[in-house]
């Protein structure tokens, strides 16, 4: 009873985690997929942090809003990957590999789908920019929510009562005694 309640809990988690990733992802498809129309369009930025150093050129408060929408877009995914895993017990240093490797694949794939797209560029500040959200959101986050539910289960399997012996073998089977037929 002990290992189903919590494997109960992890179904659970992983399951809510899906639908969350899920929403998520088709959110973030929405926002960047969808065709824009505008008069003019920027390059395509293939040079690394020459973005960023644009958007700090345009003055702190808008540097801030552009290079925290990089970061926000898709940090969300930093916790929800690692939720719908449903793990408990893992590596932080492998889930968190994990989670930013996915992220960045996830980001890539966005850039790559926006070639396509009318009015959208491909800027590799984004891909560094997104990825970096994710890890941020995964490292302030999930090492705590981890350590928390951690915790909580193994109150749960501390306060219910332990099994007697005989409870846990249970009674010995007894075969009714049948007559023979005639």
């Amino acid at each position: 009873m002990r290992q189903g309640s919590g494997s109960h809990t992890a179904i659970r988690i992983r399951a809510v985690g899906l639908c969350l990733v899920l929403a998520h992802l088709l959110f973030v498809g929405w926002l960047t997929l969808r065709p824009l129309d505008v008069p003019w369009m920027t390059a395509s930025n293939f040079e690394p942090l020459a973005g960023i150093r644009a958007d700090l050129s345009l003055g702190p408060v808008e540097a801030a809003r552009r290079i925290g929408e990089g970061l926000l877009l898709l940090a969300p995914l930093g916790v929800l990957l690692p939720m719908a895993g449903g793990r408990l017990s893992v590596s932080p240093w492998a889930s968190l590999a994990r989670t930013v490797a996915a992220g960045s694949l996830i980001s890539l794939g966005i850039e790559l789908a926006q070639t396509g797209v009318p009015g959208q560029v491909v800027d590799v500040d984004s891909l560094l920019l997104n990825t970096s959200g994710v890890a941020l959101a995964h490292l302030l986050v999930v090492p705590m929510g981890r350590a928390r539910l951690r915790r909580r289960s193994l109150q749960r399997t501390e306060t219910l009562p332990r099994p007697s012996e005989e409870a846990a073998q249970g009674s010995t089977p007894t075969i009714p005694r049948v007559g023979i037929a005639p």
